[in-house]
Formats: C-alpha cells, sequence, structure tokens
C-alpha cells in the first residue's frame, strides 16, 4: 500500500506533462489543416527536394513512355492505357 503513495503522484505528474505537451501542439499550430496534409502528397506541382528525386522522376517518365511505345494500338484506342 505505500507504493501508492509514489504511483499517485507520478501519475499525476505524467498526466500533466502529456496535457502541457498537447497545450504546445495544439497552440504550435499542429493541427489546423490535417487535411490539406494529407491531400499535399496527390500534388504533382511540387518540385523535386534533391538531384537523384529530379533524376528518378526523369526515369520514371522515360520508362512509363517506354511503356507506352509497346502497348499495341487497339488497347491504347480502348483507352485502357493512358
Amino acid at each position: 500500500m505505500e507504493v501508492m503513495y509514489l504511483l499517485v503522484p507520478l501519475s499525476v505528474l505524467a498526466v500533466l506533462a502529456i496535457l502541457c505537451v498537447f497545450a504546445w501542439a495544439v497552440g504550435a499550430g499542429q493541427f489546423d489543416d490535417l487535411e490539406g496534409e494529407g491531400l499535399r502528397i496527390f500534388d504533382a506541382t511540387d518540385a523535386a527536394l534533391d538531384a537523384d528525386q529530379a533524376d528518378a522522376d526523369v526515369r520514371i517518365e522515360k520508362s512509363l513512355n517506354d511503356v507506352a511505345a509497346r502497348v499495341p494500338a487497339e488497347i491504347q484506342e480502348k483507352g485502357r492505357f493512358e
């Protein structure tokens, strides 16, 4: 039972610390635009972060164009490959 004299104050301190961190996050605007950040990944207008990413984007685009060139014309006309 003596351990309760230690655990209860520690629990209260832990709850206060969690509330302080939550209050800081709300005050700092961490929860202001929840949906915008989720949709940002779909925005193709973002610039490359570095040269490696730019090179990878060019290689992917070239690979997609190569695959599109090998698809038969009748499949492309039906709109199954874009």
